[in-house]
């Protein structure tokens, strides 16, 4: 199914698109190859996929030519070298297999209506050009339910496996696969189109992808499963498409709020592996911290949403001196508005933390005894971890102990649950 021949593959980059392709150097190391694919992954998935859609019109047939490019390119790399410009070689060569796809198979060629597409614009300053932007706005149609929205983007713009994609929502992978081939499946049925919608239907559209790439963001800062602690290429991706997001709607509160509320968080991803209490802030990215806060200002010109309150939580830790420096009376003033704009288990449960870390611990666990029959909650590590620092604030050392205990058994990620395994050991040893 790969290019084999120069016609269809890498050698056919002639031209102004072949320079993408000619080779640095005629050989490359392996190791040297290996980053430069997972770099190239990483950075320019979404890119190949939403280009070779927007040329087939297919989101099952770019899917499929994209990873025959990254296949292509395992093959030809090693031996002509890394090109100089991956992301365009790897665009072409999909782009490349897509035709001879189309060429041959003439029930492809049927297919071609089912995807309404735009006709190119020859406009490449424009945000409305990215092919990314088209490919986010089509996953997150409304038609489709919002678990498939996310799957969707995780998929196909953020390129997740379809494995990782399931573990995020706690599914199994085969059930996860049919999810999201029944999404693509009434993308194309409902002649669902891929662009950017028009400037009238922007207001509804917007919210659904601001929610989706939130998700998205979230899943990268706190992986749900594996060994990272942090998702880089996921949190990276949701920042880069919240900048192009913010670029096409500037004025746009929630989405600058929400970059804000990314910029805000990922500011401190050096720090990620310990608790907020034990960082090093003299680590945190500062530039990402002035970006931040000066989109804060636009965000919060006005009717504030979830978004906008989120990062003025996440400004007020960002600017504190140290832990202790803490203005929580103003951040528990903030979770209490963010929980009227926005009705959620984990907000009720922060709040009570804001509360307690105001008032005290015997407060903090009341406030979070108030908030624990919550259903959802019911598999949430952070409740009993959180129940369990108030307890070690009191002194009450086994309790503590149990509850850290309780909260690893219930964490997702191997650094997760060592961490609290680890303040499990040390109440244990206090008592």
């Amino acid at each position: 199914m790969v290019p084999t021949s120069p016609s269809s593959g890498a050698g056919a980059l002639g031209g102004a698109p072949g320079r993408a392709g000619r080779a640095a150097s005629p050989t490359a190391p392996a190791a040297q190859v290996g980053a430069a694919l997972a770099d190239a992954h990483r950075a320019e998935w979404a890119a190949v996929v939403a280009s070779t859609a927007r040329l087939t019109g297919d989101l099952d047939l770019a899917e499929e030519c994209a990873q025959e490019a990254f296949a292509r390119a395992v093959e030809v790399w090693p031996r002509r070298g890394i090109p100089d410009r991956p992301g365009a070689w790897l665009t072409t060569v999909a782009a490349n297999r897509a035709r001879d796809v189309l060429r041959r198979d003439a029930a492809l060629r049927r297919r071609l209506p089912l995807l309404v597409r735009e006709a190119p614009t020859d406009d490449g300053a424009s945000w409305h050009s990215d092919d990314r932007l088209r490919l986010i706005f089509t996953c997150c149609h409304p038609a489709l339910a919002r678990e498939a929205q996310v799957a969707l983007t995780l998929r196909l713009v953020c390129g997740v496996s379809t494995g990782d994609v399931a573990a995020a929502f706690l599914v199994g992978e085969s059930a996860m696969a049919a999810r999201v081939t029944r999404a693509k499946h009434k993308i194309a049925t409902a002649r669902i189109p891929f662009r950017v919608p028009d400037a009238w239907e922007l207001p509804d559209r917007v919210a659904v992808v601001c929610d989706v790439l939130y998700l998205v963001f979230t899943v990268g800062h706190a992986p749900p499963s594996g060994d990272a602690v942090v998702r880089a290429d996921l949190v990276e991706e949701a920042v880069a498409l919240t900048r192009l997001l913010h670029g096409l709607l500037p004025a746009d509160r929630s989405v600058a709020g929400l970059l804000a509320l990314m910029l805000l968080i990922d500011a401190r991803r050096a720090t990620r592996e310990e608790l907020l209490a034990d960082q090093d802030r003299s680590r945190w990215d500062s530039a990402l911290i002035d970006e931040g806060i000066a989109l804060l200002a636009t965000a919060s010109a006005g009717a504030v949403d979830r978004f906008a309150i989120s990062a003025a939580i996440a400004a007020e830790h960002a600017q504190a001196p140290t832990w202790g420096d803490t203005d929580w009376a103003r951040i528990a003033d903030l979770y209490r508005l963010l929980a009227q704009a926005w009705q959620s288990p984990v907000v009720a449960l922060n709040s009570a933390v804001a509360v307690g870390m105001r008032d005290g611990p015997a407060a903090g666990i009341a406030a979070v005894d108030a908030v624990a029959d919550d259903p959802a909650l019911a598999r949430y590590p952070y409740l009993p971890a959180a129940r369990a620092a108030f307890l070690m604030d009191l002194g009450r050392w086994d309790e503590a102990a149990d509850a850290y205990a309780a909260a690893a058994l219930l964490a997702g990620t191997e650094a997760e649950r060592q961490r609290l395994r680890g303040q499990a050991a040390r109440a244990r040893s206090s008592a």
